[in-house]
């Protein structure tokens, strides 16, 4: 495999590399984002992102210029995973699928960030020990940064959420369906411990126009509220451990992803 890295336009070096995952049975593409070497002066960060294919729709690149010709985050490697055809099995809540039996590779997909890519990361490009680690994403892949971020603490410091799929559920909306079959909401309660985790979680007020209880909230909103309930029950707070961002308007795309993608990396790796 090349490691060597291209020099764009901007002052990030971009690399595009293909791993061959025997654990998802598929070659993994991914996008690498690094400072330029000779602007690197102190430990660099890692932030994984899910969907990593969504980049350009992001504007991710030109976000992450503006940050640092500003001068507001520190320096980091971002690895942006791109999902497969498989993503609606791989994304999920590793070992509960949910009603429709998605979500049912999670748990694979879950090896493979922490036995194949991370490790082949490290020694692709040398980089041992970060400063801080993240995993980020995007509907169904926020939920799936946010189940890995849960049961690897020990890996990963911060996760952030973009309109995360917390309506995940066990039981459907016709089959006597109650807020308690909500799979995510339920990994936190029965979860021993408090992982040593900080959450960025975010919301737009027209991620979509369900709203299942009829109290005047979408089921976006709420489903995230109540997870941040059920963290507050565990023993993290607002906002020392936990950053919530309601956006007016946003909905559920990459534009309005993009739109908050700086306040994200500000809050995970801000000066």
């Amino acid at each position: 495999m090349n490691w060597g890295w291209v020099e764009t336009e901007m002052t990030i070096i971009e690399k595009r590399i293909t791993i061959n995952s025997a654990l998802l049975e598929r070659e993994v593409l991914c996008t690498l984002l690094i400072p330029d070497e000779q602007e690197i002066a102190e430990p660099l960060s890692l932030l994984l992102l899910n969907d990593g294919q969504e980049l350009e729709n992001l504007a991710f690149s030109q976000t992450l210029e503006q940050l640092y010709n500003t001068n507001r985050i520190k320096p980091l490697l971002v690895v942006a995973i791109y999902a497969g055809e498989d993503r609606l099995q791989e994304y999920g809540v590793a070992g509960r699928p949910d009603f429709k039996k998605r979500g049912a590779k999670a748990d694979i997909y879950t090896q493979f960030i922490i036995t194949e890519l991370l490790p082949q990361i490290k020694a692709g490009t040398g980089i041992h020990e970060f400063e801080n680690t993240a995993f980020a994403g995007f509907s169904l892949g926020g939920l799936s940064a946010f189940d890995i971020c849960w049961n690897n603490a020990d890996v990963f410091d911060k996760v952030g959420v973009f309109s995360g799929s917390f309506w995940w559920r066990s039981k459907d909306l016709a089959k006597g369906y109650t807020d308690n079959d909500r799979i995510a909401h339920t990994l936190i309660r029965e979860t021993e411990g408090k992982p040593g985790l900080k959450f960025w979680l975010q919301t737009g007020t027209k991620d979509e126009t369900s709203d299942r209880n009829k109290n005047g909230i979408i089921d976006a909103i709420d489903d995230t509220i109540d997870l941040i309930k059920e963290l507050e029950a565990k023993g993290y707070s607002r906002p020392a451990d936990i950053q919530y961002v309601e956006v007016v308007g946003g909905s559920h795309n990459t534009e309005t992803w993009g739109r908050v993608m700086g306040k994200f990396l500000c809050w995970a790796f801000g000066r």
